[in-house]
């Protein structure tokens, strides 16, 4: 059973994340030929305060 975990900074809409999930199945199921129904996706919406980037958090870069 594969399984995906994907990190993102919060603030995707619903939409974004359902077409995430479904373009991951997609690839896990072309690259390894995995069955759909065994492919797992977990989206971690991060909060923008607790995302670093070059020593600052993404909310203070204004991301």
């Amino acid at each position: 059973m594969p399984l995906a975990q994907i990190h993102i900074l919060e603030g995707r809409t619903e939409e974004q994340k359902q077409a995430v999930i479904e373009k991951v199945t997609d690839a896990l199921c072309e690259a390894v030929g995995a069955p759909r129904e065994a492919v797992r996706v977990v989206i971690y919406d991060v909060p923008k305060t607790n995302w670093g980037i070059a020593g600052k958090s993404a909310k203070s870069l204004g991301r």
